[in-house]
């Protein structure tokens, strides 16, 4: 029962961001697009960066950063021609137009396929596992022709703050500042972004976890993942007041598993003394786990961790 579980959540997972990567995006409507084929790393696959900056006259920096997962669906390009993707450059331009946020460029990284789901997973809550479920994660792997070092978290966690944090920095006009850095994505996103504050909190200052998906890899039934991530958040959560953190659901498809784990988590955040002025939850009825879902509720995460 376990491993048929196992099998239907795991390609409702790699539907949403199981592709294979172009080599160009069209221009957004605002700002300016550039695409990064390839780009290397010693700790993980290499993989195409998509790299926006908005278009605001009279200014050409410095910027807040948002570095976003799953890139793919970001902004429009090949890989969106269904209308399935982010709409970010139109949500951020018009927030910017209206100086509800501060200045802010936005780099999106492809994800990695069939390794979307080793790489977004948190490794350190993934070790706390019992072993049958580590073993029956590797047997899925082998099955699916997915060879390597297993869960690679940490090592996606590297490349973003040791390899392409600092290329951005250096070749854009940034704020590199933990304030002005934030980590952003949906899902599988959501959970490696929340995931990131924790193991790097001196890099970034906020995350935007939009449909976070708590349960794992299994569904509710002996799931013993979310129990895992939660001791782990109980223990390496950063102290309040210090970081912005945003998280929603909604209540149809995947999204309808999510409200009992969101709130296990908002116990915690408060247990942590986290309040309003560094914590949201939001919970979005009707709406379901796809991009168009997200891109209508984009704007108040955004206003959240960029607003003055």
């Amino acid at each position: 029962m376990y491993k048929i579980l196992f099998l239907i959540q795991i390609f409702l997972l790699t539907q949403y961001s199981n592709l294979t990567a172009q080599t160009s995006a069209d221009s957004p409507k605002q700002g300016k697009l550039t695409n990064i084929e390839a780009f290397p790393s010693k700790y993980i696959s290499s993989r195409n960066i998509d790299v926006w900056v908005p278009d605001i006259p009279g200014y050409t920096g410095p910027y807040a950063v948002i570095y976003m997962q799953d890139g793919q669906k970001i902004f429009k390009n090949k890989q969106s021609e269904d209308g399935q993707e982010w709409g970010i450059s139109e949500t951020l331009s018009g927030l910017m137009q209206k100086n509800t946020i501060i200045p802010c460029m936005v780099v999106g990284i492809w994800n990695a396929g069939a390794y979307r789901v080793p790489e977004y997973f948190p490794q350190k809550a993934f070790e706390n596992l019992p072993q049958q479920f580590k073993d029956l994660a590797a047997q899925f792997a082998t099955a699916r022709g997915i060879e390597g070092p297993g869960i690679q978290s940490d090592a996606y966690l590297k490349f973003l703050t040791e390899e392409l944090k600092p290329y951005i920095d250096s070749l854009y006009p940034t704020l590199p500042d933990k304030s002005h850095t934030f980590i952003a994505g949906s899902s599988m996103g959501a959970l490696l972004s929340i995931y990131a504050v924790c193991e790097y909190p001196e890099v970034f200052g906020g995350a935007a976890c939009l449909s976070t998906h708590w349960p794992g890899l299994f569904s509710h039934d002996n799931n013993p993942i979310p129990e895992a991530i939660f001791d782990y958040m109980k223990k390496n959560l950063p102290k309040a007041g210090n970081h912005k953190l945003y998280f929603d659901y909604g209540t149809e498809s995947l999204d309808a598993l999510y409200e009992p784990y969101q709130k296990q988590m908002d116990k915690i955040l408060k247990s942590k003394g986290y309040t309003s002025k560094d914590w949201v939850t939001k919970k979005f009825d009707g709406e379901g786990h796809n991009q168009m879902a997200w891109r209508k509720r984009l704007h108040i995460p955004m206003s959240f961790l960029l607003g003055g």
